[in-house]
């Protein structure tokens, strides 16, 4: 769903920006490109630490180019948040004054340079604005037209941690994890556990669900929040905590049901000596078709919730799967610190350390710098009226 907010104003644009991003950056520079009037999502990026000039220039080219990967973008607009304050001139001022010089040359509209310091905010390209900056007041101020757009309360890294989750709960999963390991080696016949006692149904019935994995996969997006078992959060990390199943689970989640069938049989093919065919393997190096949002969130949301309820030692798999997943959806710095937090389970997690390269390097999968539709043609001023979309990238 898309909504329609027009800023008359650089106050009203700023108290847009964080409900575009669905949080409030912190040390980071944001930028929001435009198509004609429109927003085209959002982009955030930590602020450079110490850099001089040319570590400066060389940053703003790399954040240009970022906007340039948006085939319909035509201009965009920089906000630098930051806790420095004013001190009598612009922090950040050098970084914004880059990215506006790299604009000219490359011939991209910069449609304002921001900064939102502790104290006050205000534009480069405002010669009225006090050395000072303006009253942050007149943000919230400008917040009162859009009271039907959530304001989110937490910065970049709210949301990249896993849910409470009750120790009965914790207990319960952990020994379904037991009940299904013994199942699956007695079932499937590796190293069948000899003891006398009886294997748990719940685990007998539970492992049934491996004769269609990629049936299991879709009911992990379609179930409601919060409505798993104990054996439904345990066959989960299990399935998550195999490569071979997890890749199909992440190519699934990113298209349908039927990709994750051909996953699956890719996966047995390539396991015989066949090779594994690209057009499967691109998904999970972010090509290809764009995956439906939403259809990630739910995967991520029940990968989240089988971390958490996981014994320790089996979390570094479901954790690994929530860091692709939100690399997946544009959110690199959840994806790092997802990455960081399977890692501290298990140092050389071979997904975790891919996931982190990549957060690290700014690599982003192509299909974030997509726009959903094309506005070309819409034409407008710079600062008359802005219109922002409901989701960021």
């Amino acid at each position: 769903m898309t909504s329609i907010v027009k800023a008359a104003d650089a106050a009203e644009f700023l108290a847009l920006v964080p409900r575009l991003a669905g949080f409030r950056p912190s040390e980071s520079i944001v930028l929001v490109p435009f198509i004609g009037t429109r927003t085209a999502g959002v982009m955030r990026i930590d602020l450079p630490v110490g850099a001089d000039a040319e570590e400066t220039d060389r940053c703003a080219a790399t954040f240009l180019g970022m906007v340039c990967r948006l085939p319909d973008a035509d201009g965009f607009a920089a906000v630098v948040y930051t806790d420095a304050p004013y001190d009598g001139s612009m922090p950040h001022r050098a970084l914004l004054e880059a990215l506006s010089t790299r604009a000219d040359a490359a011939g991209l509209r910069m449609m304002d340079a921001l900064c939102v310091a502790t104290d006050g905010w205000g534009s480069l390209f405002d010669p009225q604005c006090p050395d000072t900056g303006w009253d942050l007041e007149r943000i919230e101020a400008g917040a009162a037209s859009m009271s039907h757009i959530p304001a989110p309360s937490g910065d970049q890294n709210a949301g990249a941690s896993l849910p409470t989750v009750d120790l009965a709960t914790k207990e319960r999963v952990a020994r379904a994890l037991g009940q299904l390991d013994r199942a699956i080696r007695t079932v499937f016949g590796e190293s069948p556990d000899s003891s006398a006692e009886r294997i748990d149904p719940q685990a007998v019935a539970a492992i049934a669900a491996l004769d269609d994995v990629p049936g299991l996969f879709e009911e992990v997006v379609a179930a409601e929040a919060d409505t798993e078992s104990a054996f439904d959060l345990a066959l989960l990390a299990w399935c998550l905590s195999r490569p071979a199943l997890r890749d199909v689970a992440l190519v699934q989640w990113c298209g349908t049901v039927h990709d994750g069938d051909e996953a699956l049989d890719a996966q047995a093919r390539w396991e015989n000596g066949e090779a594994y065919p690209p057009e499967i393997a691109e998904r999970m190096w972010g090509e290809g078709a764009s995956p439906d949002a939403e259809r990630l969130l739910r995967a991520l949301a029940a990968s989240r919730r089988a971390a958490a309820a996981a014994p320790r030692e089996h979390r570094a798999g479901p954790l690994a799967a929530c860091a692709w997943l939100s690399w997946a959806l544009g959110r690199s710095t959840h994806a790092g610190m997802f990455a960081e937090m399977a890692f501290a389970v298990e140092p050389d997690h071979g997904l975790a350390g891919i996931v982190l390269s990549m957060a690290g390097a700014g690599h982003l999968p192509a299909w974030a710098f997509r726009t959903p539709r094309s506005h070309r043609g819409r034409g407008g001023d710079d600062r008359g009226e802005r219109e922002g979309q409901d989701a960021a990238t």
